[in-house]
């Protein structure tokens, strides 16, 4: 598993220098054609990793229930998140995976609640979860690189 946690801090570092030139601005903005913006895709980032790995293993997770309202999958921009916010959503967006590390080498996710994707994978497991959100990141890292195109 530790060539995952590998992934996912690379993952999570490329994510950050791509949009490390934005302004607040910028990551509000959704562009024509698009349905939510850099900052959503970030925190919604959080969030999933969150849901996966803790909540489907039946331990609390580690960010307030109301960041997971508004950006967990099938939620929107609803408005124009601050930079103050911004900025503790990607402390947490670099400091969640070293605990989802440190947790799972501590053996804390022992139950797991099967979840199937909306793209039809089914996970069983933590290891299962944590392969899958590499995966989920990859698609939205994408998503952030095309977002910068139009803003």
């Amino acid at each position: 598993m530790q060539r995952q946690f590998n992934i996912l801090k690379k993952s999570r570092e490329l994510t950050l220098k791509a949009i490390n030139d934005l302004t607040i601005d910028q990551v509000n903005k959704i562009p024509e054609g698009f349905k939510n913006n850099v900052a959503w895709n970030i925190a919604h980032l959080v969030v999933t990793q969150q849901l996966l790995c803790y909540k489907l293993s039946g331990i609390d997770c580690l960010v307030s229930e109301e960041l997971i309202n508004k950006f967990q999958k099938g939620s929107a921009p609803s408005y124009m998140v601050s930079i103050e916010e911004f900025d503790k959503i990607k402390k947490q967006f670099t400091d969640l995976p070293i605990k989802l590390k440190e947790d799972f080498d501590k053996d804390t996710f022992k139950n797991y609640n099967s979840y199937t994707t909306s793209v039809d994978i089914t996970l069983n497991d933590i290891n299962d979860a944590i392969s899958f959100n590499n995966y989920h990141e990859g698609i939205h890292l994408g998503v952030i690189l095309q977002l910068k195109k139009f803003i």
